[in-house]
């Protein structure tokens, strides 16, 4: 996609920081980070989101996610991250090029866990979820 900066990214027409790259996948850092070696990892081929990814492309993705993992895990002396996908606006994805965000996490870094993220329980009872889920199904 032409004005897609995660695609310039990935095409080197935009300049960044890259930590690993691999056939299908480049992880770089976040502009923005939110904590120390903060990581993107993006498709070089454009995809909207995670539904849209090709199945194929699964087990490389995987392997470049953990690859940076232990990268960032020596460099920062953690073993520990919050791994995540914002998918759709509504979850706060702004860029509309599937990305997965790497972050190294430390002792008394102020961040919370990923059930920090969001807050709205059900009204339904987990049964009523579950049927509803089960009729689709």
């Amino acid at each position: 996609m032409s004005d897609c900066i995660f695609c310039k990214i990935a095409q080197g027409e935009i300049k960044s920081y890259v930590v690993k790259e691999s056939s299908n996948f480049i992880a770089v850092l976040d502009i923005h980070p939110h904590t120390p070696g903060h990581t993107l990892v993006i498709p070089k081929e454009h995809f909207v989101n995670l539904k849209e990814l090709k199945l194929e492309l699964a087990e490389e993705f995987i392997k470049i996610i953990q690859e940076v993992m232990v990268l960032l895990g020596k460099v920062f002396m953690t073993t520990d991250f919050t791994l995540g996908i914002n998918e759709g606006p509504l979850a706060g994805q702004a860029v509309s090029h599937l990305h997965f965000h790497i972050m190294p996490r430390f002792k008394n870094d102020h961040g919370g866990s990923i059930h920090s993220i969001v807050y709205n329980p059900p009204q339904e009872s987990l049964e009523e979820i579950y049927q509803k889920i089960k009729n689709e199904s």
